[in-house]
């Protein structure tokens, strides 16, 4: 599929991989509609912080995935959706689990059963690496089981179910996006490597995280939308699921330890019990296989770790940035 002159909504576009891919998509010629979560402020989240004239450019509309009339209103006259919006904290799933339904599955269901009325073009539905828990095997390949070791997990296996069912039972036009995990500039607080960044740029030399044992397959943010590009640009990955992954993986500690490096070597981490994940929860190591996304369409990661590491060091350290972000409190 061409993407040069689409109209196409993303969902979550106010969200950290949302407002990136929206970038991007205004780089390849698309026509781009933002769906935004409705809120009384009248914020569009990481949109807010792009140049006016980019802003200029989208057409935002507000609304709340959980309702089917607002999805079914945003995706008139779209050719291509892609769909980003959900919750993913996975501390926040142990005690609201039932938002993570309504917001993940039925979000979902609301996004494929319009785009199946309305014939819609394409339909990007993004999952997660962590719909596998810990790896089998590894790299890890879109055949790997499915384990729910979380609420969140569990919501996500279940609004892929959802997508697929409607490829199996309709025809409809889609790919389940699965990105592992994606870093970079406005990542929410509750990721490892925001926690870690906004606790040393306001002069911590105790970083607290939570097990430090885990392995994580890091991709850059920028990497990660122009994956979603060349994932909708491909017609033989309709009706499949495609990682995005760099099939390489590092552990939160020696994450951890490299950004202390960068900003203060004196700092030390230490244990912070509340962090942890339950034992039978945590998902001990995710390393993906980049095979599928490099044989159907011409996506490689264009950023090394420590590149990407660098570029959100530098973005954390402007001032206007970093006052986003609570470094004193644990951010769920």
């Amino acid at each position: 599929m061409e993407l040069k002159n689409k109209r196409v909504l993303v969902t979550g576009a106010d969200g950290f991989i949302g407002s990136h891919l929206v970038e991007k998509l205004l780089e390849e010629g698309c026509k781009v509609k933002a769906f935004c979560f409705y809120n009384s402020f009248n914020s569009w989240g990481w949109l807010d912080s792009l140049p006016k004239e980019t802003l200029q450019k989208i057409e935002v509309f507000t609304g709340d995935i959980r309702d089917p009339n607002g999805v079914r209103t945003a995706m008139r006259n779209i050719d291509v959706v892609f769909h980003l919006a959900a919750l993913i904290a996975i501390p926040f799933s142990y005690h609201s689990p039932d938002s993570y339904i309504d917001t993940n599955v039925k979000g979902t269901l609301n996004i494929v059963q319009a785009a199946k009325d309305l014939g819609i073009e394409r339909v990007l539905v993004t999952s997660t690496s962590e719909v596998y828990g810990t790896a089998q095997y590894v790299p890890i390949d879109e055949i790997h089981a499915r384990q729910p070791q979380s609420p969140y997990s569990a919501s996500k296996i279940g609004a892929d179910c959802i997508a697929e069912s409607f490829y199996r039972s309709f025809d409809l036009p889609l790919t389940i996006v699965r990105p592992f995990n994606t870093y970079g500039p406005r990542q929410s607080a509750r990721a490892v490597i925001p926690t870690v960044i906004t606790q040393l740029l306001n002069g911590k030399t105790e970083i607290k995280l939570g097990d430090v044992s885990p392995t994580r397959d890091m991709v850059f943010v920028k990497d990660t939308a122009a994956g979603f590009v060349e994932i909708a640009k491909s017609d033989k990955l309709i009706g499949q699921d495609c990682n995005i992954a760099t099939q390489s993986e590092i552990s939160v500690g020696d994450m951890a330890q490299e950004l202390i490096d960068q900003i203060n070597p004196a700092a030390k981490i230490i244990s912070d019990a509340e962090r942890l994940r339950p034992q039978k929860s945590e998902v001990f190591r995710l390393f993906g296989s980049s095979q599928k996304i490099k044989e159907f369409t011409s996506w490689e990661p264009q950023y090394t770790f420590s590149e990407g590491l660098a570029e959100t060091i530098s973005w954390f350290q402007n001032k206007d940035n970093l006052h986003h972000y609570k470094a004193d409190i644990y951010n769920l």
